[in-house]
């Protein structure tokens, strides 16, 4: 029989109530003043979710002491002591390398001053001469050098600038969590939607937290052993940099390897830099940028692509902390905008590493006897 809406020739109606050309628009929209508003706001925006990743990454800690019948105040008090265990350490490393290495850089001035003559002799030998060599090494200057390798560091540390506001978070984030598991279950029924892209969200985080980790400290434990046989000055402050850049999707063992690169021109010249450059880009390029993408895509979704891309966003609108959460930071986007709704889960096909499966399809049920 035929539809009697057919007959009168009438559209069926919409699920829109407006075109979906405009509601893309509008999204878009409101996803630029989203993002203008975190950049304007990205000293506070920034700890915020520095201490969020962080609650996240040690949470399992209180759920296995509460399975071991520790009482809930005492795993709380742990998971506290833990993070910002690891908050203080690093800042206290970092400090205490800055320190250290504003002592040493002064003593490389002469070295500096000779290798600007050797390569200005080496330019004049070449048919180069003296007044266009004078002005091209003209541009290199001792300050600005050195002023890359500090400020390297400097947003290194500058990302716990707001150190007090963050360990009173992770104080307040970790109270909370105490109770997160049962108000999830509560969720889960409530909203099961909702529940699963929140949980594929910390489950995703605390992957790329972990995988990230242990490959950081592998490459850190590497770069610091060869530098120390080569002879470089302070390799355990350029391990523990390579470890904090790991935490960069892509290119974060660039900027690990520059400040030790320029402390092998001045110490040893041309040849001891090119033997770093060489070692740090056998061991951080198979490491990082072949090996670890493929475990962190694994782990959390995402194609080297989307990575890249997440990387530049993110570092945009937050600075050196943005490169550092861009990957958890992206996870919580995509949950809060894509997981969250079953019609557009079709979108992470798209940005992960590798094709889902495809979702079974259930059996039609059994027909009913007729009687």
């Amino acid at each position: 029989m035929t539809d009697p809406q057919d007959v009168s020739g009438t559209a069926p109606a919409s699920q829109w109530s407006m075109p979906r050309g405009l509601i893309v628009i509008l999204g878009l929209a409101a996803l630029v003043v989203t993002v203008a508003g975190i950049q304007v706001a990205a000293s506070i925006v920034g700890p915020i979710f520095l201490a969020l990743m962080l609650t996240v990454a040690v949470h399992p800690l209180p759920e296995w002491l509460h399975r071991k019948r520790v009482p809930g105040w005492l795993a709380t008090i742990a998971a506290i002591l833990v993070v910002n265990g690891i908050i203080l350490v690093l800042v206290l490393s970092l400090a205490l390398s800055v320190a250290q290495l504003a002592t040493l850089l002064p003593e490389y001035a002469d070295d500096f001053t000779a290798l600007i003559d050797s390569a200005q002799s080496f330019l004049n030998s070449n048919g180069v001469n003296s007044a266009d060599a004078q002005t091209l090494l003209s541009q290199v200057d001792y300050s600005k050098v050195f002023g890359l390798v500090e400020g390297i560091l400097q947003a290194m540390l500058g990302i716990f600038s707001n150190l007090l506001f963050i360990l009173a978070l992770l104080l307040f984030m970790a109270v909370d969590g105490s109770t997160y598991g049962s108000r999830m279950r509560i969720v889960t029924r409530m909203r099961p939607d909702i529940a699963t892209a929140l949980s594929a969200f910390s489950v995703g985080t605390r992957k790329y937290l972990i995988v990230s980790t242990v490959f950081g400290l592998i490459v850190a434990v590497i770069d610091t052993g060869a530098l120390w046989a080569l002879g470089i000055p302070l390799p355990i402050l350029w391990g523990l940099l390579s470890f904090i850049t790991n935490y960069i999707p892509n290119v974060g063992f660039v900027l690990g390897l520059v400040p030790p690169a320029l402390l092998a021109l001045l110490q040893g010249g041309p040849e001891l830099m090119l033997v770093v450059i060489v070692l740090y880009s056998v061991i951080n390029v198979i490491i990082q940028s072949v090996i670890q993408p493929k475990f962190v895509g694994d782990a959390v979704g995402l194609s080297v692509t989307f990575t890249f891309l997440s990387l530049v966003l993110w570092t945009w609108i937050l600075g050196p902390l943005g490169a550092i959460l861009a990957i958890p930071l992206t996870l919580m986007a995509k949950a809060l905008l894509i997981d969250i709704d079953p019609s557009t889960r079709w979108v992470n096909t798209i940005l992960s590493s590798a094709p889902a499966p495809p979702a079974p399809v259930p059996a039609p049920a059994p027909a009913r006897p007729r009687h």
